[in-house]
């Protein structure tokens, strides 16, 4: 039997005395990731998270001899240069912190892109010059204008899932665009003998929070149709009840306090309505107050287009005034 060094058992019984002692442990991958960054992203979890880096070996014995059901899983998403994470926050929670904390970084040759890479049209600030050959040989579209190099439309210069080239690589860092992530990548995480892998742990926060809302509105009107009484759909099932039962005394003519008035008006307007018939027919059919009444309401009626005639005239008019006053500014400046 080959002897095992000392350190390897001390450190395969640290990481299952880590892994036993909390309820979530994640497997993480630390790729890419420039040791400055590093220190201060574990700076960023103390107090929160604990990160531990080891061999993959350590890692794969510790895991398996484990007392925790099935946390051994965590061995299938052990890529790149894994690390183990051990929290006590639940992995939901611990994924979205570790994905606010990476910042981007510039491209590098042989990278794969975790996105389309577009590099959007508008000045570059570079003077003519050999870079505008540099552009169009990795396909951006550029030309010199007013002095300046522009690149003239968006382009996607590389597609999610390809490759980037070291020529794209190197010119996306002359403009500036960082299309890559620098964090710790969480794979997957353990809670409760249940694996999250991170597809699980991405929660668009966003399109949640729409589909609980649609889900509340679905849920109140079904109530409120299937006349469910709740805190929620009761003032709107009395509110709605309310109004259909005004609405219903109103069509039957029931005099309530609510409806009196409503009936009054109608009946008002209804009077009306076949007195000018009745004037149009014989001009003496209503008496000297009814026939104030009549045109008094035809005025009314015949002054409201005017007056909104009138406002969109003047309206007309102080835009007419602006565009002199700004000719007349132009002038002056032209004449000086």
């Amino acid at each position: 039997m080959p002897h095992v060094a000392e350190w390897k058992k001390e450190e395969v019984k640290e990481l299952k005395d880590m892994i036993e002692s909390h309820p979530v442990v994640g497997m993480a991958d630390l790729s890419d990731i420039p040791a400055p960054q590093l220190q201060k992203m574990r700076q960023s979890l103390r107090g929160s998270a604990k990160l531990k880096m080891s061999r993959k070996t350590l890692m794969d014995l510790a895991l398996n001899d484990s007392g925790k059901s099935n946390v051994e899983v965590l061995i299938d998403h052990m890529d790149g240069q894994p690390a183990l994470i051990f929290t006590d926050m639940n992995p939901f929670k611990l994924y979205k912190i570790l994905e606010g904390s990476k910042t981007p970084a510039p491209a590098k040759a042989g990278s794969i892109a975790i996105a389309d890479i577009v590099v959007p049209k508008g000045d570059t600030g570079f003077m003519p010059g050999p870079i505008l050959g540099e552009l169009q040989k990795v396909g951006i579209p550029a030309k010199i204008e007013k002095g300046k190099i522009v690149i003239t439309e968006d382009k996607t210069i590389v597609a999610e899932g390809e490759e980037i080239s070291r020529d794209v690589a190197s010119m996306l860092t002359r403009l500036d665009i960082y299309p890559m992530e620098v964090g710790i990548d969480l794979k997957a995480a353990y809670e409760d003998e249940t694996v999250y892998t991170s597809d699980i742990l991405f929660i668009d926060e966003e399109e949640t929070i729409s589909d609980i809302q649609k889900a509340y509105t679905r849920a109140l009107n079904l109530s409120v149709n299937a006349v469910v009484f709740n805190s929620a759909s009761t003032p709107v099932i009395i509110s709605k009840a309310a109004g259909e039962a005004l609405n219903l005394a109103f069509n039957a003519e029931v005099l309530t306090s609510k409806t009196t008035d409503l009936l009054l008006a109608k009946a008002y307007s209804q009077m009306l309505a076949v007195a000018s018939e009745a004037s149009a027919q014989n001009a003496e059919s209503v008496d000297d107050e009814l026939r104030e009444k009549l045109n008094a309401t035809a005025s009314a009626a015949a002054a409201q287009p005017a007056e909104e005639e009138k406002e969109e005239e003047e309206e007309e008019e102080e835009e007419e005034e602006d565009n002199e006053d700004d000719a007349a500014a132009g002038l002056g400046a032209l004449f000086g």
